[in-house]
């Protein structure tokens, strides 16, 4: 999770998916320590797009802005600071389980 405007990286999940209920929480955990944005944009992958997420963001008063299917671009500092993470980051090291990974 990225800040758009000054680029600051907020968190990571390390995984292979993330249920909605574990993006729920780190966000919650992102609002505690930063504050409540305005608006959080997102991909269209099956975590964003769940109803949960949804009602959540309502009622806190964010809104989920989605990028166009198709269109990662609109997405790309998340995109870049991820691909630096695994390739700058974890491909340092040889990593044996997704647990390794996340430590």
């Amino acid at each position: 999770m990225l800040d758009d405007f000054n680029r600051e990286g907020l968190g990571i999940e390390v995984d292979f998916s993330l249920p909605t209920e574990r993006v729920i929480r780190n966000l919650n955990r992102i609002i505690e320590w930063r504050g409540k944005p305005d608006v959080i944009r997102v991909d269209n992958g099956p975590e964003y797009i769940n109803g949960k997420l949804m009602e959540w963001a309502a009622r806190r008063g964010i809104r989920i802005q989605h990028i166009q299917p198709g269109k990662p671009h609109q997405n790309a500092y998340v995109e870049r600071y991820n691909r630096t993470v695994r390739h700058e980051w974890l491909d340092q090291y040889i990593i044996d389980s997704i647990e390794e990974a996340q430590d």
